[in-house]
């Protein structure tokens, strides 16, 4: 794999998580990395975060790290902002952080150079953009001074959600400065919360990171050797796929799965923090959501087609259908196309917990949206029974699905927007809107928009097994045959 590396900081993006805290908005499928929570430009996480250091002349063009589900995803976000990622890196398992930013890590160390790497979460709010990049400017200070430095952000309120950092000396927000790190404190209790705010040697793990390669390596090889051997191994074995690098699974899934933060920061005597105060958010609950969120006089976020009467500090939600509120209060109120959440504010923390059950429960929607990304466009689930099932079908200009088949199932498709172009077997047909066509099971057959509009099409599935493994495809524009 060979990448094409500048002198400049290389951002590390990790884009894996999913977002359980904020379901059901975000699932497994679209987790909160990818959906736009707090921002007017209607842009997501993932892309804030990636435009936060476009213009900072100190970094270059970024490396994205993602599981596989979501590479198209996170192409086409890229895509959207005129960003060209130096390298998609797509993880076959989930192994946490230490394994994910040795990966990255390895793989700009090809060159025989020693880049500076600064590792950001893809879900992360950070307000104010001009003194984010300044701190990166202070923080690779003392990079070239061999420490491993991360920020830690200046509390300002008892929050348990969070882990904490240590440092040997209190921290100046106003004359910020890098200090030793004395150990990391997991989510503490309230009471130890409550200490933690009013003493300034104590800050939020902000989990952003800036190194030297060879330095995060040498210490990973001296407290957590197996990272390194199977990652090497892994990225050896890997391969180019289209502009993502896949890695090999038989390797990578033997990585311990650890955290960076338990695999090096816990145990290397280099460790140095930074005070960061820039608005910094993870956005890890619907509370935090709310409180990043431009409220109304009575401290009510609305987003979607919400009315309220004598309601004060909660937060409202809804993808399509009217939602009323009276008499409420600090509750967080989420209506989606096949779930509600209702809970209180205080609680939301614990939402992840009910996402655990409902796993427990096989309830699909746990993990699974009825809307579905795909490399050309979506679909969504609109109904279904044991042996029929309707679907809309959006496909983007340009774009068309695979050439494919099926075994069980018949389709037939009827165009509500835009112009198709149908192959069935070896004829080709031209639809309009209203027109349509039915396909036979075991037909190979393709749809492509040639139009000038997005295309989309109800689809009607009828037969003895409707899952969306029965797909045998034969040519594709996204390297999906055999997948």
């Amino acid at each position: 794999v060979f990448l094409d590396m500048s002198n400049k900081i290389i951002p590390i993006v990790l884009c894996g998580g999913s977002g359980t805290r904020l379901w059901p908005l975000s699932r497994k499928s679209f987790p909160k990395q990818f959906i736009n929570l707090c921002d007017k430009d209607n842009r997501s996480l993932l892309q804030n975060t990636v435009l936060r250091i476009k213009d900072s002349k100190k970094c270059s063009d970024p490396i994205l790290i993602c599981n596989e589900e979501h590479r198209f995803i996170v192409a086409e976000q890229m895509r959207e902002i005129d960003i060209e990622p130096k390298a998609i890196i797509l993880e076959p398992c989930s192994r946490n952080t230490g394994p994910a930013i040795t990966l990255a890590t390895i793989l700009t160390m090809q060159f025989g150079e020693n880049p500076t790497l600064l590792v950001l979460s893809s879900d992360h709010q950070i307000n104010n953009s001009e003194k984010f990049i300044k701190s990166i400017e202070l923080g690779e200070r003392y990079s070239n001074e061999k420490r491993i430095v991360t920020y830690g952000v200046i509390p300002d309120a008892p929050e348990t959600g969070y882990g904490y950092i240590k440092s040997k000396k209190p921290l100046d927000k106003l004359n910020p400065s890098g200090e030793d790190i004395i150990r990391f404190i997991e989510k503490p209790n309230i009471e130890k919360a409550k200490k933690f705010l009013f003493d300034k040697s104590y800050t939020w793990n902000s989990g952003i990171f800036l190194f030297q390669a060879n330095l995060i390596l040498e210490e990973l090889n001296k407290f957590n050797p197996e990272i390194i051997k199977y990652c090497k191994k892994s990225i050896i074995e890997s391969k180019k796929d289209l502009d993502f690098i896949r890695i090999n699974e038989e390797s990578y899934k033997n990585c311990p799965d650890i955290s960076i933060d338990f695999a090096v920061m816990e145990k290397t005597n280099l460790g140095t923090v930074i005070p960061l105060d820039v608005g910094w958010s993870d956005i890890g609950s619907w509370d935090a959501v709310w409180k990043n969120s431009n409220k109304d006089e009575k401290g009510n976020v609305k987003e979607g087609r919400i009315i309220l009467k004598d309601s004060k500090d909660s937060y409202f939600n809804s993808e399509n259908r009217l939602l009323v509120g009276l008499g409420l209060s600090n509750l967080v109120v989420v209506d989606t196309s096949d779930a509600i959440l209702i809970a209180d504010k205080k609680r939301t923390q614990d939402v992840k917990n009910i996402v655990n059950l409902l796993k427990e429960k096989n309830i699909s929607e746990s993990q699974e949206h009825l809307k579905v990304f795909r490399p050309w466009g979506y679909y969504v689930s609109i109904s279904e029974s044991s042996n029929w099932k309707v679907k809309l079908i959006a496909v983007k200009k340009g774009q068309k699905i695979s050439l494919q088949r099926h075994q069980y199932r018949s389709e037939h498709w009827i165009v509500v927007q835009g112009k198709a172009l149908v192959q069935l077997e070896n004829d080709r047909k031209k639809l309009n809107e209203n027109e349509s066509i039915y396909i036979p099971s075991h037909t190979k057959h393709r749809l492509s928009n040639n139009g000038e509009k997005t295309l989309k099409i109800i689809e009607v599935q009828t037969g003895t097994y409707l899952g969306e493994d029965d797909i045998e495809r034969f040519e594709d524009n996204y390297g999906r045959v055999g997948l």
